[in-house]
């Protein structure tokens, strides 16, 4: 290891150091489980804006986007596009769920469908596994970062970070990731906003950035060089993931009103939308300096690396680790809250009599489904590390038919239960099916399309056949697959 990279290495402990003492710090006033896992539903805007901001741009931004367009030049702000559109759209649809006082996405959406317990039990374990899902994919951006950054292997670098932020979030819960997130997110918009202007400088201005063969060969957003059917459905891929993550769900139960929830919201989005050039740009510049990368992934801490000054890389190479932690912490929360309030108690307090939990067992409760759930994403992380496949294919399979069931649930009131298991059983094998289809797949780009339209066809028509005779109405098959479970 040179002298360098053990400054960076360094650097990064002082920096995962300071995350544990604030969460530690903010931990002192946790005395439940709903502290540590909503903070007290009282996150006020300015924290809820820093947590979202923090969160978007977060790995996808930044290994995702940046190796998109490494590969594809402007399509790399087809992440930030569809990403802006998606949380503009969660706060004109969705906020007001707030005044409901939900604690899960789960019990959100199952109350879509009367409450129904089969749907609410399914969709506890499809968001906790996108959850995980999402925590894996995160740990694989910033393992590849601190690899990077230090010369140490994948697999090391992927346990530091798992068990550094293991440490920090079950330390403060909730309280600690929105203000740590709110701290992140002043260091990623300097980091990346530095990282590109030095990268057009170093490649001899905009003039290169935007006269070179990448570009010029490609189109508006690099259509013809991916196709169009493919561009359009990675914008949609990203919208459907912000849109039905449970992560960003967690921030509307969290805060403290509507409106605050919506502003912030708005305000992520709009900002979001002007970044969503910059990782493109940072690609752009990093295929123009070396085109032979052997991942497009490491375009990002590549260019920071080699085209820097030593401090300022290492500030920018931070940056890029805050980004996968912020974003990381906001889906562990989001499946821990679904773990304790559903998966737990569906599991471990099904009668009536069973002794309800302290406040303090709560709190136990929750921290130690905190490091399970870290360990499990851990391991799937360790298994892969193309973070714009991982993602999307984790989308069309886990959150594509979550995506359908909130927007008819919220806008048609004929969704029924048979219907929302109709959704999220032609969503996955749709998305399945497209997946395994080579051909299929080259002209969709990835199965986020045809994922959503099946899952309304078959949802809005097996609803439409199995309306009730009263809205109440229990039916007798409907028990007997409720006491399957």
């Amino acid at each position: 290891m040179t002298s360098q990279q053990m400054t960076y290495l360094a650097a990064f402990f002082t920096y995962l150091l300071a995350m544990i003492t604030i969460s530690w710090f903010v931990s002192r006033w946790q005395k439940s489980g709903s502290d540590f896992l909503l903070a007290g539903r009282k996150v006020p805007l300015f924290l809820t804006l820093g947590t979202t901001v923090a969160t978007m741009v977060g790995t996808g931004s930044s290994m995702g986007a940046v190796g998109f367009a490494y590969q594809n030049a402007w399509a790399g702000a087809l992440y930030g596009i569809g990403g802006a559109i998606g949380i503009l759209l969660l706060a004109w649809i969705f906020a007001p769920v707030r005044k409901q006082q939900f604690a899960t996405m789960s019990e959100e959406l199952a109350s879509y469908v009367d409450d129904n317990a089969l749907v609410k039990k399914i969709l506890a374990v499809i968001i906790y596994a996108a959850s995980i899902g999402w925590l894996g994919a995160h740990l694989i951006g910033g393992g590849m970062y601190l690899a990077w950054l230090t010369g140490i292997d994948d697999t090391t670098a992927k346990l530091i970070i798992g068990v550094g932020l293991a440490i920090y979030v079950t330390l403060g819960g909730y309280s600690a990731v929105v203000w740590t997130d709110a701290i992140q997110a002043v260091i990623l918009f300097i980091g990346f906003l530095l990282m590109a202007y030095f990268a057009i400088d170093f490649v001899g201005g905009w003039q290169a950035v935007q006269n070179n063969h990448l570009v010029n060969e490609s189109g508006l957003f690099s259509y013809q060089n991916i196709g169009l059917v493919p561009a359009i459905s990675m914008s949609f891929a990203v919208l459907v993931g912000v849109m039905a993550t449970p992560s960003f769900r967690q921030r509307i139960y969290s805060g403290d009103s509507v409106s605050s929830i919506r502003q912030s919201f708005v305000m992520s989005g709009v900002l979001y939308l002007g970044f969503s050039l910059v990782p493109a740009i940072i690609g752009i510049c990093a295929f123009l300096i070396n085109g032979n990368l052997d991942n497009p992934a490491y375009a990002f801490p590549y260019i920071a690396l080699n085209t820097l000054p030593v401090l300022l890389g290492g500030l920018i190479l931070l940056a890029g680790i805050s980004a996968t932690l912020s974003s990381a912490s906001s889906d562990a929360i989001a499946g821990v809250s679904v773990f304790v309030s559903d998966i737990y108690a569906w599991l471990f307090q099904k009668s009536s009599d069973k002794k309800q939990l302290t406040d303090r067992q709560q709190l136990v409760l929750s921290r130690f489904s905190m490091i399970l759930t870290v360990t499990i994403a851990l391991l799937f992380a360790l298994l892969s590390n193309n973070i714009i496949t991982y993602i999307t294919k984790m989308i069309s399979l886990a959150l594509c038919g979550l995506f359908v069931m909130g927007l008819l649930g919220r806008f048609w009131q004929k969704l029924t239960w048979q219907g929302s298991i109709a959704i999220l059983l032609s969503s996955t094998l749709s998305a399945a099916l497209i997946g395994f289809n080579e051909s299929w797949l080259a002209y969709f780009g990835n199965p986020s399309i045809p994922a959503v339209i099946s899952g309304v066809f078959f949802g809005v028509l097996v609803s439409l056949l199995t309306q009730p005779d009263k809205p109440t109405e229990i039916t007798s098959t409907n028990k007997e697959l409720e006491s399957v479970l």
